[in-house]
């Protein structure tokens, strides 16, 4: 998809966020909602997405939106930090197809890193197991401030 298209509300994010498809969620508030990502390129890989606006990628996002963004993204390597203690951490965000975005609805990753495990590509990690997840996010829920 190119960086100027419509919305489409039926895309993988949109419909988590109505309720159709299941996500492993590790906090939400009415704005902002963080949940793992099903193909972790890590352990603890965590996407961060607005509930309120229907931009696709950075081009399009509100400012009010994407300061609540910032700071979600933030409280969420905060806890990430605190729960898992990897040796860094990063923050990706890929705008339309060629730049490697593959749901759009704009989203961020918080990946957490350690210098003796590989990254997986994005994209191309396999599916992690639902209950892993869940340990996962309870765990970073705990450290959250």
């Amino acid at each position: 998809m190119t960086l100027h298209a419509a919305y489409d509300p039926d895309n993988i994010f949109a419909k988590i966020l109505r309720g159709e498809v299941p996500s492993v969620k590790v906090w939400e508030d009415d704005a902002v909602l963080a949940f793992m990502d099903v193909f972790p390129q890590s352990e603890g890989h965590v996407l961060v997405i607005s509930k309120t606006s229907r931009a696709r990628n950075l081009l399009e996002v509100e400012p009010e939106t994407l300061a609540r963004l910032a700071a979600a993204m933030q409280r969420t390597a905060r806890a990430v930090e605190k729960a898992l203690r990897p040796d860094g951490f990063q923050i990706m965000q890929f705008n339309g197809a060629a730049g490697g975005q593959t749901v759009f609805h704009l989203h961020f990753h918080v990946i957490p890193r350690w210098t003796d495990r590989p990254l997986k590509g994005h994209a191309q990690a396999p599916m992690a197991d639902a209950e892993t997840l869940r340990a996962l996010a309870d765990r970073i829920a705990a450290e959250l401030d």
